[in-house]
């Protein structure tokens, strides 16, 4: 099955030169022009990659990647003429998983994006052996080989790095992990950031597990020593 990439990006020559360099490596591309109509493609149509810039009409890039990763877990590739650090490291922050500065190299464009895609078909865990089972403790529901969580008898979506770290909690319950263990499992060589991104991911798990996030019933903290999935 032909892959499926989405180029939002306003400067018609520049869309086309991508789209004819995906198409050359196998791609199927779309292309669109304005971060309305990106956003609309994006969440009705199912892509495997998203190339983004940051000034379109409308809804500008940062909107977009933030809108997009709020609802898909799907590679975000920015190629922008902003090249200043600040709007790097906002458009991380927002969800992105690559930033290309213009004028790029389509063949690097190319590279990289075939690397994410790798990435995240790893990480979703799209391997032929994956297990097929699933965890219930009072009122949630993990299934791990469709990669989807319920609680309450509702499905809440999740990131992928957010799945990964309630799987592996939830597959080990009432023991203690460090932030440094937890970062090592979960983020392991992909990651270059430092374990406060531990902490900001049991928060967002916990506002969506919790009914009071405040007074958590299933991750809880054990000061001084890290986290515990309570059963």
């Amino acid at each position: 099955m032909t892959t499926r990439i989405l180029i939002i990006e306003d400067e018609t020559t520049i869309a086309q030169l991508e789209r004819d360099y995906f198409e050359l490596n196998g791609f199927f591309a779309d292309l669109c022009h304005t971060g309305n109509e990106g956003l609309h493609l994006a969440l009705n149509e199912d892509y495997s990659l998203i190339v983004v810039d940051l000034q379109l009409p409308g809804m500008n890039g940062f909107e977009l990647c933030r809108q997009i990763r709020k609802n898909k877990e799907v590679p975000i590739l920015i190629v922008s003429a902003k090249n200043e650090e600040i709007d790097k490291i906002r458009a991380f922050n927002l969800g992105a998983d690559d930033y290309i500065t213009k004028p790029f190299s389509p063949s690097e464009l190319v590279a990289r994006a075939k690397a994410h895609l790798m990435r995240y078909k790893r990480l979703m865990g799209k391997q032929e052996t994956v297990q097929n089972a699933e965890i219930h403790i009072r009122g949630l529901v993990i299934d791990k080989s469709a990669r989807r969580v319920y609680v309450r008898n509702q499905e809440v979506v999740f990131t992928t790095r957010e799945f990964n770290l309630l799987e592996f909690l939830a597959s080990h319950p009432n023991r203690v992990f460090s932030k440094n263990e937890l970062f090592e499992r979960i983020w392991g060589m992909d990651s270059n950031g430092d374990i406060a991104t531990v902490t900001v991911h049991v928060r967002k798990l916990r506002e969506k597990l919790e009914l009071d996030s405040s007074n958590p019933q299933f991750i809880e903290t054990v000061w001084g020593a890290g986290y515990r999935f309570s059963i």
